[in-house]
């Protein structure tokens, strides 16, 4: 059960490294990023399908996306200049707390 908390930590780093991508595929017109972004999608549901083997399926796709979308805030602030007004930084650490709590309650 642990390696599945694993593979869903790494399926959750490839999706904000998906989202990242789609910015600088600029509407899959550039190559590279492109080709990066596809295969960041292959990883992430590739780790997220071996993590929903022996998890609940609800909270691994929770986490998941949880983890993507709290990723792909802080690289969008560092890389981007997005915005880091007290109301996005505490819904952000509201969302990690969701999904450490997910973790610490679920069964399978």
């Amino acid at each position: 059960m642990e390696l599945a908390w694993i593979y869903l930590v790494v399926a959750g780093l490839f999706e904000a490294i998906w989202a990242i991508g789609l910015k600088y595929a600029q509407g899959f017109t550039k190559l590279w990023p492109s080709i990066i972004t596809i295969i960041a999608m292959g990883i992430s549901l590739y780790f997220l399908a071996l993590a929903i083997k022996s998890l609940p399926v609800g909270t691994a796709y929770a986490v998941w996306t949880g983890i993507g979308a709290f990723t792909t805030a802080v690289l969008g602030i560092v890389l981007f200049g997005e915005p880091t007004h007290f109301a996005r930084i505490f819904f952000m650490l509201l969302l990690l707390i969701a999904i450490i709590g997910l973790k610490f309650t679920a069964k399978a």
